[in-house]
């Protein structure tokens, strides 16, 4: 099923293996963009200038945080000005570069003039940081390029002997402002702007003949494999989602080959030029693997495209632990000294940029390997990445999306279910109230001044500590955001005094938490709620929680042409549809399943229940029960998935009573290392005598992301319905999502919350009913993933047990998947009798497919 799409669009088709559109494949402007080369003024100033080392003292490890805060702070400077003023102006100056024109283009923060006899117009570039500006003896160097860059070509296209250049900075802690100004002749600004382009002109003649190979490459490439069912109906859906700039909600069972279905179209449309860079955001690293061997296989096919996979910091740091300053790290010294010839000589005579290829190169170089993978980015035609570098707003990519224009990117969002609750973390904030305990007693040695700032605090998080039983709904924080400004102003100045102190550490980090949170501050709004609680250690909390990250993600969505969710258990998609994404036009579909049904046996117990009201000897006894049977009706590799690690400890004790030593055990721990989780999943290999049962955790590690293929997993058990755990955090989700909260004295109705809930599950009331957003939803995806974990391809066969009799309630079913249409009902006494009738028609099907090989 296909929603979103008009009737014409519907008729396109591919012709043969390729991509064809109807009239709308820009063709004449395919040729004009394949000579046209951007980059933005910030990004050209900042290549050409950089220089010295990678410093994180001194509060420079806090810039990123200004730039998020610093966007308000420029629209209130700029509405302070004169009427004359103009605000964020379009600049852009197309530069003849041989064979191609090299477009130089930005917004001007501000532009405005002055009679002193003869009118001079001036370019106003603002700055806002935490620091204090006062103390500024003169612009930054590559602040004041950036403003000479608008300059000129402001100056040139309306023929001006000379321009103004005002570079304005802003204590964003005290909003005190400081000023340095120029006026310079345009000769002047003509010939250093020629230097500066010619600085660069080495890099846009390579990357102009680099996108030709490209674009030369996809225009004959053709789909790697025979088209599966349905498969060439989701890569032309992705192609129309991309040709109509909109955003595609992608919901495909496994073996439906969502994964190439996705990526070839967009590989397609840059070869069309409807693109120029293709983000692959990912939520696990395994996803990433999987990424880079789709875009392997089409290279294998023809495709010339440099593909760059960003590692974490942590586990690309040649160091044992990243601290990013020459004091303590080789690499940072002189890094800006050396990393563009590193990247130069990389991007020159490579086109996979895997952790090992960046860690050789970066070592030979000397220079920081993450640093010289984000500089990568800006060359490569595909990034690999986790999603924190396109939505976090503390992580993303600033070489692309720092101008908040957007740009010709292509976002596949993968496994797109995990981004509700990863968009809720990104855009939360929390602070502990023994957290300022703790730095209090740090600064009392340091500085008297912030010691008392953080009592301050404290004592407001004390009275509401006071007030706090479970947890509270507070409606403002009322002055308590003046005494974070006050204790976030002293630390800065202190850090940036205090180079090096023992404590640094713990201090930048605590700052840092501060200052995110009253970035987050910055965003209250209808879609957030402020409350209290204490967590599992006792720590009290007060939490700024985002319940609906969709506006915010949108924000992040703006700043490419076209993105697509896609995932394997996307539903009920409107759930997902709401949360993800605040528009309203976008597209979804719905691809069925490629698997024979006769393939899988699914069941529901209807004699057992996972309730905390049933938990009990006898109820894990029955479970213990089911395990068993399901293991001895055919010698294979099992998994049952339990609601907690405690419960899944409740039914080992009986399961291994009732199977003794006629199955091999092994058992899912909590906080298990990489080698160990490697050595959980190779149990799964290899021939054995009788059945393995493997326990794990719902939601955990191993109910996602393994891809056990043929016999190595022929049977999973969900225990449970995977709802969340009952806690502060689900509990004001439940009370947001009914319409039971109140904002700033006002009650904010569900009708307010995005959408009709999805399923349109309403409780007595004829109100949305919370649960299933706080829990249902939530807890059924966890089932699906888990259930997806037997049947991985066409020939593959198995069980899926469902123990749980609330899945036979009309809500539940109403979540199931098409494909579960076929759901059988069963109890202890009729199991048996059903996984006989399955595996027999199993072993007729073997033995009819080996008689027809």
């Amino acid at each position: 099923m296909t929603e979103g799409f008009s009737e014409r669009e519907m008729n396109r088709e591919l012709t043969g293996n390729n991509l064809i559109e109807e009239k709308e494949t820009p063709q004449a402007a395919e040729v004009i963009e394949a000579k046209k080369l951007r980059i933005s003024v910030r990004n050209l100033v900042e290549f050409v200038f950089r220089s010295g080392d990678i410093d994180n003292r001194g509060g420079k490890g806090v810039r990123q945080e200004a730039m998020q805060q610093g966007s308000r702070m420029h629209r209130k400077i700029q509405k302070r000005m004169d009427a004359e003023y103009r605000a964020e102006v379009p600049l852009k100056q197309e530069l003849i570069m041989g064979h191609y024109v090299l477009m130089v283009e930005g917004r001007a923060d501000g532009v405005f003039w002055r009679e002193t006899g003869t009118k001079i117009y001036y370019i106003d570039e603002i700055k806002c940081m935490y620091t204090d500006v006062t103390r500024l003896e003169c612009p930054q160097p590559v602040h004041l390029a950036q403003a000479k860059c608008y300059a000129y070509i402001f100056a040139a296209q309306n023929g001006l002997d000379r321009m103004g250049v005002q570079i304005t900075y802003c204590d964003l802690d005290t909003e005190t402002i400081r000023r340095f100004e120029e006026v310079i002749p345009f000769a002047d600004l003509s010939c250093w702007f020629g230097e500066l382009t010619e600085a660069y002109r080495k890099w846009a003649d390579y990357q102009y003949e680099w996108n030709l190979i490209r674009r030369d490459s996809i225009l004959p490439l053709e789909f790697p494999f025979p088209w599966r069912p349905g498969q060439k109906k989701l890569a032309e859906d992705v192609y129309r989602t991309i040709i109509r700039e909109k955003i595609l909600f992608l919901q495909a069972p496994t073996g439906t080959g969502k994964t190439m279905a996705t990526v070839f179209p967009a590989v397609k449309a840059v070869g069309e030029g409807l693109s120029d860079k293709i983000f692959y955001l990912t939520a696990k690293t395994i996803t990433r693997t999987v990424a880079k061997a789709a875009f392997d296989i089409l290279k294998e096919a023809g495709y010339r495209g440099k593909v760059l996979t960003i590692t974490a910091k942590e586990k690309l740091c040649p160091l044992e632990e990243p601290d990013c300053n020459p004091v303590h790290c080789p690499y940072a010294k002189g890094h800006y000294d050396r990393v563009n010839d590193a990247v130069f000589e990389l991007m020159t005579t490579e086109h996979d940029y895997t952790r090992e290829t960046l860690l050789s190169h970066a070592e030979r170089y000397r220079v920081c390997p993450f640093e010289m993978a984000l500089d990568l980015s800006l060359w490569s035609d595909v990034i690999i990445c986790d999603y924190n570098y396109v939505f976090d707003p503390n992580v993303y990519l600033k070489r692309f999306f720092a101008e908040g224009v957007r740009g010709e990117y292509l976002f596949l969002i993968d496994e797109a279910h995990n981004l509700v609750e990863r968009g809720r973390e990104m855009y939360s904030a929390t602070l502990l109230k023994e957290d300022f305990l703790k730095m209090k007693r740090l600064f009392r040695t340091y500085s008297t001044k912030i010691a008392s700032a953080l009592e301050k605090c404290n004592r407001q998080l004390l009275e509401w500590k006071r007030e706090c039983e479970r947890y509270t709904i507070l409606e403002s924080v009322g002055t308590f955001a003046f005494s974070l400004m006050r204790l976030m102003s002293l630390m800065d100045e202190f850090l940036q005094r205090r180079a090096e102190f023992p404590e640094r550490k713990e201090a930048t980090e605590f700052y840092l938490n501060l200052r995110h949170f009253m970035n987050m501050f910055e965003r209250l709004d209808e879609n957030y709620v402020l409350y209290t609680d204490f967590d599992g250690e006792g720590h009290f909390c007060l939490h700024l929680y985002c319940v609906n990250p969709a506006q915010n993600l949108q924000e992040c969505l703006d700043r490419a042409r076209s993105a697509v969710f896609f995932s394997a258990t996307l539903l009920p998609v409107q759930y997902y549809k709401n949360l993800l994404s605040a528009r309203r036009d976008n597209y979804a579909v719905y691809a069925a399943s490629v698997f024979p049904k006769d393939h899988r046996l699914l069941f529901i117990a209807r004699d057992v229940s996972s309730l905390y009201t049933r938990r009990n000897r006898t109820e894990f006894d029955k479970i213990s029960s089911y395990i068993q049977i399901m293991a001895q009706a055919r010698r294979g590799n099992y998994i049952v998935f339990f609601p907690s690690y405690q419960y899944m400890e409740c039914v080992r004790e009986a399961f291994l009573l009732q199977s003794g030593a006629s199955v091999d055990f092994v058992m899912q721990s909590s906080h298990m290392g990489e080698e160990e989780r490697e050595a959980f999943i190779a149990e799964f290999s290899g021939e054995r005598e009788r059945s393995l049962v493997a326990f794990c955790v719902l939601g955990g590690i191993f109910s996602e992301g393994i891809d056990l293929k043929h016999d190595r997993l022929i049977g999973v058990l969900v225990v449970g319905t995977g709802l969340p755990q009952i806690c502060s955090r689900r509990e004001v989700l439940k009370s947001y999502y009914n319409g039971e909260l109140e904002q700033a004295g006002e009650t904010v109705h569900s009708e307010d919350r995005g959408g009709d809930g999805g399923s349109g599950v309403r409780n007595a009331h004829g109100r949305k009913d919370g649960f299933p957003y706080a829990y249902q939803y939530p807890g059924m995806n966890k089932v699906q993933q888990a259930a997806g974990r037997v049947i991985r391809t066409a020939q593959d066969y198995g069980v899926i047990g469902l123990l749980d009799e609330r899945f036979l309630r009309q809500d539940y079913q109403l979540l199931f998947p098409r494909e579960w249409d076929d759901c059988r009902v069963c109890s202890l006494e009729t199991l048996p009798e059903l996984l006989e009738d399955f595996w027999l028609c199993i072993n007729r099907i073997s033995t009819s497919g080996n008689e027809n090989n």
